[in-house]
C-alpha cells in the first residue's frame, strides 16, 4: 500500500467532492495508463498509486477511515487495481474500463461480474478496566441480508422469472465505440435487468426486487487486553454481502474508552496520584495505593517531597497482541494542611522551633506527635 497521501497522489483538496474525485482520477489514469508508457516502470508504479488513491477516496466509508486514521484506517483494503468495492468500486470499474477500451489494443473488454460487499463500521464504548484486561462485548450491526421472502430472487413468489430479451440472459450488450484509436467493441452492464440477465412479471413485496434486505444483526466479539481510545477492530466478511458471487465486505469495529475517575494512560502505563500529609511526608508512613489490580501497599520513605514519583512494576496495562505489562507511576502529593485545631498548631509551633538545630530526635519525636494529631 503506498504510503503517500491520497489526496496529493490525484492533486486534488480535502474537500473534493465525488465528481471532483473521478474527474482528476480519470486525468490521471488517461496521463500515466501503462499502454500508453509502455515500458516505463515508473509510469506504471504512479499508476497503481492513482488506482490505489481512487479506490479509497471514491468510497465514502473508506475515504471518512482515511480522513480520520490516515493509511491505518485503510490498512489491508487497498489492492492495487483489482478487487475494488462498493460505490466507489463500481465507479472505479465505470472510469477504468472507458480507458480500458481506449488503450487495450482492439479486443473486448470482459466485465467482471464479482465484487467485493461494502464494510462497515461501528463503534462500541467500553469502560477503563475493560480496554486495560480485554472483554467479550456484543455489537449491532445493520446489514443488507438475502430476502427469505423470494430467497433473493427479487421476485414475488409463484411469479414466472424470464431470461432478460435485451441481453439474452448474458447480463450484458455490447456496441461499437469509435476513438481516436480506431474502433472497439464495448460491453457495458444491461440497462433492463440490471446485469443479471433475467426479468421478473412482479418484482417481491418484501425486498422490492432487490433481493435483499436490510436487517439488524447482532455479533459477539472479543476485545483483546491492552486496546486504546481509537483502537480498530476488523471483522473480515462480516460487511455487506458481495456483488455476483464476490466476497462480502468487512466489519470496522472502532473502541471508544470512557475516561477513569483515578487513572490516565500513557501508552500501557498508568499514571496515578497519591495524597499525604506533612507528616507522612517527612517521617514516611505505609499507604494504600489503588492499582488495576486492586490495592496494594507501599512505603512511603521519609523526607518524600510533593512531586516525588515511584513506580509499580507490572502493574500497568497488559502489552497489546504481546507479552507483560506497562508499570504504574504514582506522584506523591503532600498536602499542606487547613483549619488547625488548636493542639495541632501548637504542635507545628514547636516543631517549627526546632528546625535549624541539631536536635534531630527531639524534632522527631516532636512530629510524631504530629503524625498522631493529623491521623
Amino acid at each position: 500500500m503506498s504510503k503517500r497521501d491520497y489526496y496529493e497522489i490525484l492533486d486534488i483538496d480535502k474537500s473534493a467532492d465525488e465528481k471532483d474525485i473521478k474527474k482528476a482520477y480519470r486525468k490521471m489514469a488517461m496521463k500515466y495508463h501503462p499502454d500508453r508508457n509502455q515500458g516505463d516502470s515508473e509510469a506504471e508504479e504512479k499508476f497503481k498509486e492513482i488506482n490505489e488513491a481512487y479506490e479509497i477516496l471514491s468510497d465514502s466509508q473508506k475515504r471518512s477511515r482515511y480522513d480520520q486514521f490516515g493509511h491505518e484506517g485503510v490498512n489491508g483494503n487497498a489492492q492495487g487495481f483489482g478487487g475494488f468495492s462498493g460505490a466507489g468500486g463500481a465507479g472505479f470499474d465505470d472510469i477504468f474500463g472507458d480507458i480500458f477500451d481506449m488503450f487495450g489494443g482492439g479486443g473486448t473488454r470482459r466485465r467482471s461480474r464479482a465484487a467485493k460487499g461494502r464494510d462497515i463500521q461501528v463503534e462500541t464504548v467500553v469502560e477503563f478496566k475493560e480496554a486495560a484486561f480485554g472483554i467479550e462485548k456484543e455489537i449491532e450491526i445493520i446489514r443488507n441480508e438475502t430476502c427469505k421472502t423470494c430467497d433473493g430472487t427479487g421476485a414475488k413468489p409463484g411469479t414466472k422469472v424470464n431470461t432478460c430479451s435485451n441481453c439474452g440472459g448474458t447480463g450484458e450488450v455490447r456496441y461499437t465505440q469509435r476513438t481516436p484509436f480506431g474502433q472497439f467493441v464495448n460491453a457495458k452492464t444491461c440497462p433492463t435487468c440490471g446485469g443479471e440477465g433475467k426479468t421478473f412479471e412482479e418484482a417481491c413485496h418484501d425486498c422490492g426486487g432487490s433481493g435483499l434486505k436490510r436487517e439488524k444483526r447482532n455479533i459477539k466479539i472479543k476485545i483483546p487486553a491492552g486496546v486504546d481510545n481509537g483502537s480498530v477492530m476488523t471483522l473480515r466478511g462480516e460487511g455487506e454481502p458481495g456483488i455476483k458471487g464476490g466476497p462480502n465486505g468487512d466489519v470496522y469495529v472502532v473502541i471508544r474508552v470512557r475516561e477513569h475517575e483515578t487513572f490516565k494512560r500513557d501508552g500501557f502505563d498508568i499514571l496515578s496520584e497519591a495524597h499525604i500529609n506533612i507528616a507522612q511526608a517527612a517521617l514516611g508512613d505505609e499507604i494504600i495505593v489503588q492499582t488495576l489490580d486492586g490495592k496494594v501497599k507501599y512505603e512511603v520513605a521519609e523526607g518524600t517531597q510533593s512531586g516525588t514519583v515511584f513506580r509499580l512494576k507490572s502493574k500497568g496495562v497488559p502489552v497489546l497482541n504481546g507479552y507483560g505489562r506497562g508499570d504504574h507511576y504514582v506522584k506523591v502529593v503532600v498536602e499542606t494542611p487547613r483549619d488547625l485545631d488548636e493542639r495541632q498548631q501548637e504542635l507545628l509551633r514547636e516543631f517549627s522551633k526546632t528546625l535549624g538545630t541539631d536536635l534531630s530526635e527531639k524534632r522527631k519525636g516532636i512530629f510524631s506527635k504530629v503524625k498522631d494529631a493529623f491521623n
